[in-house]
């Protein structure tokens, strides 16, 4: 079953399926603008530091840009050490850390809501935080926000979100800053990132960042949304696991299988791309366990705060910790823009809250689950890898295009009780190669992403 959603929060981030009924770090560095991105007529903007020239125009504090094929921020010389107690163990340890902090990011999108994605390798003794400060359109200022503390082991710090962080005019949802009022007018105009990169003192390892980004956008308010006309007819082949299957295996993870669905669904699109783990990856999991590389994305994507699998920035970063991986969170603006990513050969993962009654054979409601878009019949409608069945072969759905579109991009509906909660916004989960094919790299710029 899925929790219940947050108070004032637009965006749904539990990952089961529910009932029809459920409803430490160094100081921050000046930095001077960057460049504005995102297309005329766009409700998101989308922007990412992933190139050698983005890391070095950062402000850097014991970090360094270094060059090659795929270019990344390590730690060079730390900046200092500071101590960290863990709010889930309660175990304190010592660490060296260096800082990069971004420049500023004017959004296109003056926005009501921010997602931060990162792509990193954390070996054992390494970890990473992510924060964000940003400017109100009335010319104030946030605090410094945690996005995320994270590592893509569980062995050093228990990966986590940070609750009870607001200002009185924006809060941070587990994974999301949020205007508390957007009916204000007030939006977020501008941010910058900081990244922390942590390592055992005196060692000689450290994390590499190959990408950090964030998502603003500033959704309307809106219960139906009209169907896109249909343009693609074609299928992915994209490897099939159920959710169900799992249910009651290591309960300490979300309860268990049947709230596994985006590890579940990240599990497909990441096996889609030719990646798998390894046998020592998967050596602690139960041998009679059928799929147990979903056990394994359900750990590296637990959100020790949220209590969930379903942290969307912790899902991206697990998707890249496979070679050659990139993964991001972003909003699309509708079906047409999910056919362009799959007319080139890319997958998504989408976010979504229903009744019952609202998807034509689903046979169940959720107040918010995740599936995986791998194609379009000839007739526009959505085909579906639906985690939420009864075993792998039942996986593959097909729902009716007005029906899904709606229910995926909408930001409010009514529960069985009649009551007003939130929809999603047309959240989704995008995993692509670190080289992108031109015709991918196309189609991803078609729809904000570089």
């Amino acid at each position: 079953m899925s929790r219940a959603e947050q108070p004032s929060r637009r965006i749904v981030l539990a990952a089961a399926v529910a009932a029809a009924t459920v409803g430490a770090v160094g100081p921050p560095a000046a930095a001077a603008p960057a460049r504005r991105t995102g297309a005329p007529g766009r409700l998101v903007d989308n922007r990412a530091w992933t190139s050698y020239s983005d890391w070095r125009a950062g402000g850097a504090h014991g970090t360094r840009a270094v060059p090659g094929a795929r270019p990344g921020l390590v730690i060079a010389a730390p900046a200092g050490t500071t101590d960290y107690t863990d709010p889930h163990t309660g175990r304190t340890a010592t660490w060296e850390y260096a800082t990069w902090t971004s420049p500023v990011h004017r959004l296109a999108v003056p926005s009501t809501e921010v997602i931060a994605s990162w792509n990193a390798h954390t070996p054992a003794g390494t970890w990473l935080q992510v924060e964000l400060t940003g400017t109100y359109s009335d010319g104030t200022d946030t605090p410094w926000y945690v996005m995320g503390r994270w590592a893509s082991g569980d062995q050093d710090i228990r990966r986590t979100s940070v609750d009870d962080q607001t200002d009185g005019r924006s809060t941070i949802w587990t994974d999301t800053f949020s205007i508390d009022d957007a009916a204000s007018g007030l939006r977020l105009v501008s941010y910058r990132l900081r990244l922390t990169l942590y390592r055992t003192p005196g060692s000689r390892i450290t994390p590499t960042v190959w990408r950090l980004g964030a998502m603003g956008s500033d959704i309307p308010d809106r219960f139906t949304v009209p169907a896109s006309a249909p343009g693609l007819a074609r299928e992915l082949n994209v490897p099939r696991y159920s959710q169900e299957i799992h249910a009651g295996q290591y309960p300490e993870y979300d309860n268990g299988g049947e709230a596994w669905c985006s590890p579940t669904s990240s599990q497909m699109i990441i096996e889609y791309w030719g990646r798998r783990p390894t046998a020592e990856q998967l050596g602690w999991v139960d041998p009679a366990y059928t799929d147990p590389q979903v056990c394994l994305a359900a750990r590296s994507t637990y959100d020790y705060q949220y209590a969930g699998c379903g942290n969307w920035p912790f899902n991206a970063a697990y998707a890249a910790t496979y070679k050659d991986l990139q993964g991001v969170v972003t909003r699309l603006g509708s079906l047409t823009d999910l056919e362009t990513l799959i007319a080139a050969g890319i997958p998504a993962i989408t976010s979504q809250s229903f009744l019952k009654t609202e998807l034509t054979g689903a046979g169940y409601g959720t107040s918010g689950h995740l599936m995986t878009v791998i194609g379009f019949t000839a007739d526009g409608d959505v085909i579906a890898n639906d985690p939420a069945s009864p075993g792998d072969d039942a996986v593959r759905r097909i729902y009716k295009r007005s029906e899904w579109e709606n229910i995926w991009l909408r930001t409010k509906r009514y529960n069985a009780s009649g009551k007003v909660v939130s929809g999603t916004g047309g959240v989704c989960y995008l995993y692509f190669p670190a080289h992108p094919s031109p015709r991918q790299r196309k189609a991803l710029a078609a729809v904000g992403i570089r």
